[in-house]
């Protein structure tokens, strides 16, 4: 792609992937070469390979922190090189989202406002030949954000279509409790579920919880992490506004044997049993 030259107005572009440094430093490459400097930004690259809905949640968190208008790239991609589709969704706010059409991008599209979307030909991309069938997020993904980073409009990319549709999935609220499930597992091992912290009650000191290993305990609920004693499983409210479980210096993935899709269940009139 040949360098272009003047554009302090750029998009901002984001990166977003399970793809680790290595091959995010690929994509870069490709992108700096038509973008000026300080123009993509990296969001995560070691997300749990292969974890469309872990993904999309992520990104639908991080992703409505950036300015309107930036392009999100995301390179989540379990079918690359087969039948799913490159696609380029254009949002209410002029946000731009580029990725593959698995649902990954749409959870994101619709807090944004999805306008249409668009599938990727390469012959628009304006790039030599195609090297290999495994990494659309250099070959095809970054070439594509770059080109609407610089003023391309979405619809000269490709033919309109309809996305694939894929929702993050909905917590239950039941008398006295609720249910979900774990949507996330960080770094350090919390377990992240959907359940919004507003459904805790404000004076809660204790619920009940039902979760992998975990059967009809009682948990203290904390505002911190030192709250809790050393080796203690506790609940918080998480930054991503929903409730977290976490072992206080350990991991609650393993203490509990839970993991993302694992179902929760919370009891709080009276915090002796859950379920």
């Amino acid at each position: 792609m040949a360098r272009r030259r003047g554009l302090p107005s750029a998009r901002l572009v984001t990166l977003t992937s399970d793809i680790g440094a290595a091959y995010a430093a690929q994509m870069k490459g490709r992108l700096l070469s038509s973008l000026p400097p300080g123009r993509v930004v990296d969001l995560v690259h070691d997300l749990p390979p292969h974890g469309v809905g872990e993904a999309a949640f992520v990104l639908r968190a991080m992703a409505t922190t950036f300015p309107p208008g930036t392009v999100h790239v995301v390179v989540v991609d379990p079918g690359v090189g087969g039948r799913r589709a490159p696609i380029v969704v254009e949002c209410r706010d002029g946000s731009r989202l580029v990725g593959p059409d698995n649902g990954v991008l749409y959870p994101l599209a619709e807090t944004l406002g999805l306008r249409a979307a668009y599938r990727i030909d390469r012959r628009t991309l304006g790039e030599g030949p195609r090297v290999g069938t495994t990494f659309d997020g250099r070959d095809v993904f970054a070439p594509a954000a770059a080109l609407l980073a610089a003023g391309t409009p979405p619809r000269r990319l490709g033919p309109r279509v309809v996305p694939h549709r894929w929702s993050i999935p909905r917590p239950e609220k039941r008398p006295g409790g609720a249910r979900g499930e774990v949507v996330h597992v960080d770094r350090f091992g919390n377990l992240i579920t959907n359940v919004p912290t507003d459904w805790l009650p404000p004076l809660a000191e204790r619920i009940g919880l039902s979760c992998g290993r975990a059967r009809d305990r009682r948990l203290r609920v904390v505002r911190s992490y030192e709250a809790a004693s050393i080796g203690n499983l506790g609940v918080l409210g998480s930054s991503f506004g929903s409730v977290e479980l976490f072992v206080s210096g350990g991991r609650a993935d393993r203490r509990l044997g839970a993991r993302v899709g694992s179902t929760v269940r919370f009891r709080w009139n009276d915090g002796r049993r859950a379920g």
